[in-house]
């Protein structure tokens, strides 16, 4: 019995991603009826489940820190694939579209994912452990970024508005990636330790007991599948984005919602995956996936729409206005207080949902 739920269960997360692919396919660039949104959606959420499943699968086979990157970048990858096409497609109103998307992605990774795991953890095993030397080498990462990239824009005088000049942007681009990149390579090369996840008297948990090592084969197979779960959620979200749009405009709402729903169906599968392992009290884990996320995010997304803007059209504003630059300074420094002592409450868990629940609120009601 046991053998054919699994059976049932490796078949659902193969045959998902690829149905979600084919329905994007087949509706990709077209209006879609109440009936095809529906069905899309239904897909969306499925494909979501199925790539938790197999980056946990590759996780598992490489390792961490290794599998929190490779969930990361590679949602990051799709979604700034996203950010350009929807900026393409947008005109004029697509200007701030960037900025907004990627500041989506940072409150909701910062506080709402780093929240949850927190609470989640603390309120199942007591308090939630985790590694303060490399969560906060990942939250002083995040932090440089997103002011270099959506702070210093409003401040600048080279170009009116909340705009970087060209030199400015090339800079930012270049600074963006320099530093993921020099990130990527302490998590994973130098200081890989401090990104494992630890046990309550400090030790670093190098490997997992809960289950069997996967294949070499059935890795490749679940990366190659997580891929195309990744398309697929990322190409319906915004196949159903339209629907989305009418549904904000209908009930009042700012347009800058839309980026908040696309950017919470996009991370997802991260939220899933980290609240996965903040279950099983393997918190660090979860940060990494959470601030891993928000750093690939910026250090991703801005030099793509950097090299974008040379052929699109319009301006392209990154500046952020002074609730948001109020919201991410207070993030920034709650953010310091949780990591510095290494293990968090459920007070701390609590504090940062607070935070993002102030983030929706005042996108609803700015």
């Amino acid at each position: 019995m046991n053998r054919r739920l699994t059976s049932l269960a490796t078949q659902w997360t193969v045959l998902v991603p690829v149905l979600a692919v084919v329905l994007l396919g087949l509706t990709w660039g077209r209006h879609q009826p109440v009936a095809v949104v529906v069905l899309a959606c239904v897909v969306l959420a499925g494909a979501v489940l199925a790539a938790v499943h197999h980056a946990e699968v590759v996780a598992h086979r490489v390792g961490e820190p290794f599998g929190s990157l490779v969930l990361a970048i590679a949602v990051t990858i799709i979604e700034v694939a996203l950010i350009v096409t929807l900026m393409a497609d947008g005109g004029a109103k697509s200007a701030t579209l960037a900025r907004d998307t990627v500041f989506a992605a940072v409150m909701i990774t910062c506080n709402g994912i780093v929240g949850l795991c927190l609470l989640m953890a603390s309120l199942r095993h007591g308090t939630a452990v985790f590694n303060p030397e490399g969560t906060g080498a990942a939250l002083a990462t995040v932090a440089t970024l997103a002011t270099l990239s959506l702070v210093l824009p409003t401040f600048t005088t080279s170009k009116p508005g909340p705009e970087f000049s060209g030199v400015q942007l090339t800079f930012a681009a270049l600074t963006s990636l320099i530093l993921y990149g020099l990130f990527v390579a302490t998590q994973t090369v130098r200081h890989r330790t401090y990104f494992l996840p630890i046990t309550r008297q400090g030790d670093v948990i190098t490997a997992d007991d809960h289950a069997a090592m996967p294949s070499a084969r059935a890795a490749w197979t679940s990366l190659v599948l997580l891929g195309l779960a990744l398309i697929g959620v990322v190409g319906l979200a915004k196949g159903v984005s339209p629907a989305i749009e009418s549904g904000v405009q209908a009930a009042g709402l700012p347009q800058a919602v839309v980026g908040v729903v696309i950017a919470l169906l996009v991370l997802l599968p991260e939220t899933i995956a980290a609240l996965r392992s903040a279950r099983r009290d393997r918190v660090q884990t979860s940060l990494n996936l959470a601030l891993g996320s928000a750093m690939a995010s910026i250090g991703l997304t801005i030099p793509a729409v950097a090299l974008a803007s040379v052929w699109l059209p319009g301006p392209l504003v990154l500046g952020l206005g002074a609730t948001h630059m109020l919201l991410l300074a207070l993030t920034v420094v709650v953010g310091s207080l949780t990591v510095v002592p290494g293990r968090a409450t459920p007070l701390q868990g609590g504090v940062h949902l607070v935070l993002f629940a102030a983030y929706l609120e005042l996108a609803i009601n700015p």
